[in-house]
């Protein structure tokens, strides 16, 4: 189920704000990037560079991109945040998330062909720019099966504002000592 991002706070702010983040993804070196840690769900090569883990700021990641961490920080309650890549020819399973306590937003970086994000029924393409909020609990897979990477801001955020996210214990320390 994708949701309207209108219903957002920050979210239009941020989507604006995507090719100052895309100059910042741009900086890095891919050496920066860590293995998404749940290898059981994909095949292929996905990688992240993390900015937050379940409302904990990685201050090291966190410098090297300041206006992307100003622009995620903005976002009334983001949890967990960072680019997600997925080389040519990766596939993440059909698969459903964690908690139904957020809301799983994509910000589209790069313009790669023959990727996709299914969530339930429906499947959207990424554009450099394109924002998507679903439900991560709704069963979803992505793929990239065109010939460059594909990478995103993926960032959650809490469906009430003012509630703790209960995120279970094997997660948490994913992205080691970032």
């Amino acid at each position: 189920m994708f949701a309207a991002t209108e219903n957002f706070p920050g979210l239009v702010e941020l989507q604006r704000g995507w090719r100052e983040i895309r100059a910042e993804l741009e900086a890095l070196d891919s050496r920066n990037f860590i293995d998404w840690p749940e290898t059981c769900i994909y095949s292929g090569n996905w990688t992240v560079f993390p900015f937050y883990r379940f409302g904990e700021r990685l201050n090291r990641t966190c410098a090297v991109c300041p206006s992307t961490a100003a622009r995620i920080e903005a976002v009334a309650g983001m949890v967990t945040a960072g680019f997600s890549r997925l080389a040519p020819g990766t596939h993440i399973r059909p698969h459903c998330g964690y908690t139904d306590q957020v809301w799983r937003c994509h910000l589209g970086l790069t313009q790669a062909r023959d990727c996709g994000l299914r969530v339930g029924p429906e499947t959207r393409l990424w554009g450099a720019g394109s924002l998507f909020v679903f439900d991560d609990t709704t069963e979803h897979e992505a793929w990239n099966r065109g010939d460059e990477d594909r990478v995103v801001l993926l960032f959650d955020v809490k469906r009430d504002p003012a509630a703790e996210v209960a995120f279970p214990d094997h997660v948490r320390g994913y992205g080691g000592d970032f």
